[in-house]
């Protein structure tokens, strides 16, 4: 079968998903995308979070002030209908708003708002209750800062900061980077965001941090109480990285990503840490459609 794109309301072959070369956000960052999940569950294909990812792709347009001409409703359906018409996988959803091409220069406003949709089977983004985990760095690059780039849209332009600190680790023998903020405080991986557990309380970084606001660090957040662990949202550096008892770094395309290992410095005892292992598996049950109370709150059905 061949794959299929949504595009501006068209379904086009996968082949056939073309664009000019002087399509204004290929140019200058400025276009806003979103990654979702699908699973199978106990209850057919279904979508993880589908609302909120939605919501904070609209979001990221008003902020880029673009002017987008579809409703939530029709953004909902423009992902149904890309999942339905591709098949019965476990896909990678990748919804993205871009100021099309027209007139080129610093300012997009002239030129026409597109919207795609593309899905396709990411390798990775598991949810882990294995002994293995992944070595990371420090990066020397700094975070960007709300000050110059709004951290709180999901903008292309925002992942040049995040790839040259993974090139930085991949560089140097690692398989990820951790992002500090011009404060010197823990702000976010490179795709990810980061959790520390430290005295068995789990901690992340504000989105004041520089971290993004994360549909899976939520749902880590909200299902941290739901299995009785203290959590807490607050600031921490460097040196408390080095010194937790277990790291771990989730996003929708990575899942959860355990760090063992971090600067040349042993996490815990080298392993996945307990906490880690009872959040993946608490998780995992949700994504699955095996928890009843998050099923209708958290999974849309591809029907």
């Amino acid at each position: 079968m061949t794959r299929k794109i949504w595009m501006d309301g068209t379904i086009v072959d996968w082949d056939n998903a073309k664009i000019h070369i002087l399509t204004h956000s290929l140019h200058y960052g400025t276009a806003i995308f979103e990654g979702i999940r699908c699973y199978k569950t106990t209850e057919g294909l279904s979508i993880f979070r589908l609302n909120d990812h939605v919501q904070r792709l609209i979001d990221g347009c008003k902020i880029y002030y673009m002017n987008l001409k579809y409703s939530a409703e029709q953004i909902k359906n423009a992902i149904l209908e890309t999942v339905r018409i591709n098949g019965s996988e476990n896909y990678y959803v990748r919804p993205i708003v871009y100021y099309g091409y027209g007139k080129m220069g610093v300012n997009p406003l002239p030129n026409k708002v597109c919207m795609a949709v593309a899905a396709w089977i990411w390798e990775g983004g598991t949810y882990t209750n294995s002994e293995g985990g992944i070595r990371a760095i420090v990066s020397s690059w700094t975070r960007i800062d709300s000050r110059s780039l709004p951290v709180l849209a999901k903008a292309t332009a925002n992942y040049a900061n995040s790839v040259l600190a993974r090139i930085e680790a991949i560089n140097h023998g690692y398989d990820e980077a951790v992002l500090l903020n011009s404060n010197g405080k823990v702000a976010e991986a490179t795709a990810e965001n980061v959790f520390i557990v430290k005295d068995n309380c789990l901690i992340t970084p504000p989105l004041t941090a520089g971290a993004l606001q994360g549909v899976t660090r939520d749902s880590i957040l909200t299902l941290a109480k739901e299995i009785g662990l203290t959590s807490s949202v607050s600031d921490f550096g460097r040196e408390d990285l080095y010194i937790a008892d277990e790291i771990f770094l989730c996003g929708t395309a990575a899942g959860i990503k355990p760090v063992t290992e971090i600067d040349h410095r042993v996490v815990g005892e080298g392993k996945v840490g307990d906490l880690t292992i009872r959040l993946a598996t608490k998780l995992r049950g949700v994504i699955e459609g095996k928890d009843a109370k998050y099923s209708g709150m958290w999974l849309t059905p591809i029907l």
